[in-house]
């Protein structure tokens, strides 16, 4: 099913975000990982996408499985390292596989300042077009709330954003945030520059105080007080780390559920012990928005 039927019929969607493993002796391991979310219900999982190798090829490799499994897969796709002729065979074996849904990335710039994209993807607006010329996809894109991280003024991201919607995402989902009122400004901010398509809320379940350099890296994340305070008390201990973690991502979920976001999207980083934990914390709440 495409998630933007999906979206047209529930309320609140849940979804969950997989990676596929680097090599391929751990290939079973994120299949079993994928199974154990799949029992929790969810609307799609996401399965992100590294450019070249076997971590390309597992991608479309896992998002078979989970549709074999019955659940809607949502299939990554990055394009800036990647050639047009690398992108178009993922996306004709995607299409030939009946996997409709596409979340289009550009990706991650090189450092080098002399880059040039192979496949002439300067844009994720670029490899949205080509997409969804090239089936009937379900083509789904990304946003920053706190603005993108090589941008200098976020009406100007807002701009771009507007760009990508406009060649045909059906829906976007969040970097991740930590302060749910940036999420909320972005919205009104988003809506008034005309962009009305689903917004999908990326919750990331900080369980190990080592992730917090490369998330602010990642997503140009702003760190409330409360947040650092608990990554301060309890980072060097391990277990209690991930019940405090746990704690501030369901406190996160419960008030975006309050105040009506369309989506929960939870990046699982392969852990799915803490998603059980989270969607248990939240359970009945979920059920009756849903």
């Amino acid at each position: 099913m495409k998630i933007s039927e999906i979206l047209e019929r529930n309320k609140l969607t849940l979804s969950f975000e997989i990676f596929p493993p680097k090599q391929d002796s751990l290939y079973d391991s994120v299949i079993a990982c994928a199974d154990e979310l799949a029992s929790l219900d969810p609307d799609f999982i996401s399965v992100t996408y590294g450019a070249g190798g076997g971590t390309s090829a597992n991608t479309v490799r896992i998002a078979s499985h989970l549709r074999d499994a019955g659940v809607t897969p949502l299939a990554h796709l990055t394009s800036l390292s990647s050639t047009k002729e690398e992108v178009h065979a993922v996306v004709d074996q995607l299409k030939e596989l009946k996997i409709e849904n596409v979340l289009a990335l550009r990706g991650d710039r090189p450092k080098d300042p002399d880059f040039v994209p192979p496949g002439g993807y300067e844009h994720a607006s670029d490899l949205v077009r080509d997409i969804k010329s090239r089936g009937d996809f379900c083509v789904g894109g990304a946003c920053y709330p706190e603005g993108h991280p090589e941008s200098a003024h976020k009406d100007r991201d807002l701009d771009y954003l507007k760009i990508k919607v406009d060649a045909g995402c059906s829906f976007l989902t969040t970097q991740m945030f930590f302060e749910n009122n940036i999420l909320y400004s972005f919205l009104y901010r988003a809506q008034a520059r005309g962009i009305t398509v689903p917004v999908l809320a990326g919750i990331m379940p900080v369980t190990n105080g080592a992730q917090i350099k490369r998330m602010i890296e990642l997503s140009n994340a702003y760190l409330p007080p409360k947040f650092l305070a608990l990554v301060d008390r309890f980072g060097e201990s391990p277990e209690a780390m991930k019940q405090a973690g746990i704690a501030y991502a369901t406190e996160q979920i419960i008030d975006l559920v309050t105040n009506g976001v369309r989506g929960i999207h939870i990046y699982a980083m392969n852990k799915p012990d803490v998603v059980k934990r989270i969607v248990s914390n939240v359970s009945d709440i979920l059920k009756e928005a849903r």
